[in-house]
């Protein structure tokens, strides 16, 4: 992304996609009663049985929160890293792999720096980032000094990045490469040869495999494959690889900030040592339902059907148009704006024309080097609401753009 007039190269990478949306848009009346399908937030319902045991420990939320987390969370977060990944089956210890987050955006973030002491001897560190991207890997690498580096995550390369296009003198440099699997924006998942390419790369360099799966549990037909399984099914080690998942995305539940990162127990070790004194930590009563949703599936199924639905519709309203395909994860459309102008125009005119917001494509990536941005021809589509306002959305989409 390039700086704008009296910005800085830190202010442009960590710049927030929403509050530039809201630049683009300042002014312009909707052309009807707006529907915001910009904003990745599950709007489904939270599930009943979490608030009996929110009140139960309201009292908690006067003392502080252990920053190990509570055992029964612990526990819960390994066993449903044993359930949903059968080869991890009694492989993860609650004590030595597993740490609770305040979101998974703060752990994302806040690993880069643990991560740069463990090659603290690179002269010119680097974090490896797919492109487009979700801007917390931007801002981790801004913030800690280290350099960005963005691979392009296109429709040429299945909208992941290419693994072999990177040389060994940046391999040599790498600290991280951060792996969104589903894909944010493009929906798109690593199958187990890519992830476990990916855990070769990170181990022959020594570098850290930051596997972001908050969008492991939206799926359509094959549950995506895991970095921690594939890392432990092929050498029965889970060395230089770390999963960071929440309750966002699975249960409908982005204001718990509730997640957690599991691994490498030689990096979850000093990890927690800097959380103890550097990092937000979740508050018991939030451990407690945390706990609580973990062990619980029936509520995510229901998640996934409403997803599932929505896309159905998009299927039938979008089919053969903007370059639209049924993502295999994650409840994202990208699509493709070329047409409209790019995805700045096309968000105005939608805005503009009926009301439907959705986020610029360029919003979530930044140049490369020659100068071209692999975002700036498309939008990025929620279809986070219930299936009645997915359906009018889409139905205002078209009959604004044709």
């Amino acid at each position: 992304m390039i700086p704008r007039p009296g910005e800085t190269h830190l202010e442009a990478v960590v710049a927030s996609p929403f509050q530039r949306l809201a630049r683009l848009l300042d002014g312009i009346e909707p052309g009807a009663t707006p529907l915001d399908l910009s904003l990745g937030e599950p709007k489904g319902l939270i599930p009943p049985f979490l608030g009996p045991i929110l009140q139960e420990h309201l009292g908690e939320f006067g003392r502080y929160p252990p920053v190990r987390g509570i055992p029964s969370l612990r526990q819960a977060i390994a066993d449903w890293l044993h359930r949903r990944y059968p080869a991890l089956a009694g492989t993860i210890d609650p004590e030595a792999h597993v740490l609770p987050l305040n979101g998974s955006r703060e752990g994302l973030f806040s690993a880069i720096f643990p991560a740069l002491v463990r090659k603290a001897s690179v002269a010119r560190p680097a974090v490896l980032i797919p492109n487009p991207f979700y801007q917390a890997y931007g801002a981790a690498a801004a913030a800690s000094g280290a350099e960005p580096i963005f691979l392009p995550s296109t429709a040429e390369t299945d909208f992941l990045p290419d693994l072999g296009a990177m040389d060994e003198a940046l391999l040599e440099r790498a600290v991280a490469l951060y792996l969104c699997s589903p894909s944010n924006p493009q929906g798109a998942v690593a199958g187990a040869p890519y992830l476990a390419r990916a855990i070769a790369l990170a181990r022959r360099f020594d570098f850290l495999l930051f596997a972001d799966e908050c969008y492991s549990e939206i799926y359509f037909d094959t549950p995506p494959p895991g970095a921690l399984e594939t890392a432990f099914a092929g050498t029965g080690s889970l060395a230089n690889v770390v999963t960071f998942n929440s309750l966002s995305k699975r249960s409908g539940l982005p204001g718990l900030r509730s997640g957690f990162v599991a691994g490498d127990p030689g990096f979850i070790a000093p990890f927690f040592r800097f959380r103890n004194v550097a990092c937000p930590q979740v508050p018991l009563p939030i451990q407690h339902v945390s706990a609580a949703a973990w062990v619980d599936e029936a509520h995510v199924e229901e998640g996934r059907a409403l997803y599932c639905q929505n896309f159905e519709l998009a299927d039938a309203l979008l089919a053969g148009r903007y370059g639209y395909r049924c993502p295999a994860g994650a409840f994202f459309l990208w699509l493709n704006m070329r047409a409209y102008g790019g995805g700045e125009a096309a968000a105005t005119t939608l805005w503009k024309g009926c009301g439907v917001k959705v986020l610029p494509g360029a919003y979530l990536s930044r140049a490369e080097p020659d100068g071209e941005n692999p975002g700036k021809d498309y939008v990025r589509v929620a279809l986070v609401h219930d299936a009645d306002r997915t359906r009018d959305a889409l139905r205002r989409f078209t009959a604004v753009l044709g």
